[in-house]
């Protein structure tokens, strides 16, 4: 009775179950391959840092996963990226830190490993760059955009209700006071000190040093090298040879990359199909208020006519 009364959402149903077996039987094949890895020679892993910095969490899970794993003598954070948010670069940063006590960590910057990315970098036991690597950048900056004047042409009009005084900084709808303007580059100043602060430690440098190189400017991988900022010139590989070295590894190197999310498609698949069978309900529902047929989970269909 339900196979012929919903054909769809049959068959919906049953693509359903067929796929989620076939998801847990790919995972345990997959789990098994996995732990028997044949490949000889010691191991590096690799960690990425790509594109803006804007979440720690993925990147800080997998440092912390080669750190405690016994089988990976050395990591290499590979960086490629423009910078992105204090806060995740510092997550980063300190996670990098925690592990260089531990096991050697070498950066290797791509092409570009600026501002937050040389943040992350700067708290390796090493640097590697390209010659050509677009690096430094060590600086802060906050951007305020001020719509009053285009606000008022059109007239929008903005009535701010707040709790203190300063609750509605950098508003775009007023111009930045004096006072406002004080306290935001107080604040800008102070994360500088940090980024200044934690590159120092991080290259052992003095922060003398540092201040002299912190105005933003940019660097190439040769000119930073040439600066302190950087240790060495190479690719990739060249970083991976140089942590395999200080990690004590004489033979083989096998890089190892952190394993990547399974099965995203087959997830997206059965959340289509739950969605469907959602939606085929829903439609069930008010077909019935027009004399058609009502889905009762517990009971089949029933003709409510």
């Amino acid at each position: 009775m339900f196979k012929r009364r919903h054909p769809y959402l049959f068959f919906i149903l049953v693509f359903t179950a067929i796929v989620s077996i076939t998801s847990i039987a790919m995972n345990i094949v997959v789990g098994i391959a996995d732990r028997k890895d044949v490949r000889k020679g010691e191991r590096v892993g690799i960690v990425e840092v790509k594109g803006m910095i804007l979440d720690a969490k993925k990147t800080v899970a997998q440092i912390k996963a080669f750190r405690e794993d016994d089988t990976i003598k050395a990591i290499v954070l590979r960086v490629n990226s423009p910078g992105g948010g204090v806060g995740p670069s510092q997550e980063i940063y300190m996670e990098v830190r925690r592990t260089t006590g531990v096991k050697p960590v070498v950066a290797s910057m791509g092409a570009i490993a600026a501002s937050g990315g040389y943040y992350v970098a700067a708290a390796t036991d090493g640097i590697v760059a390209n010659p050509g690597t677009i690096t430094g950048s060590i600086g802060v900056i906050m951007e305020l955009t001020n719509f009053r004047e285009l606000f008022e042409k059109i007239g929008i009009y903005s009535d701010v209700i707040k709790s203190g005084e300063y609750k509605d900084i950098a508003s775009p709808f007023r111009a930045v006071s004096d006072e406002e303007e004080r306290l935001l580059q107080q604040f800008v100043d102070s994360v500088h000190r940090q980024f200044v602060s934690d590159v120092a430690a991080g290259r052992k440098m003095p922060e003398e040093a540092v201040l002299k190189l912190a105005d933003g400017m940019i660097f190439s991988g040769e000119h930073a090298k040439q600066a302190g900022l950087v240790d060495r010139l190479g690719n990739l590989n060249d970083a991976v040879d140089w942590a395999a070295e200080k990690g004590g590894i004489t033979g083989d190197i096998i890089m190892v990359y952190p394993p990547e999310e399974k099965f995203s498609l087959v997830r997206k698949i059965l959340e289509i199909g739950a969605g469907e069978i959602e939606s085929m309900i829903r439609r069930m529902h008010l077909g019935s208020l027009r004399g058609g047929y009502v889905f009762d989970p517990s009971a089949g269909a029933r003709d409510s006519r």
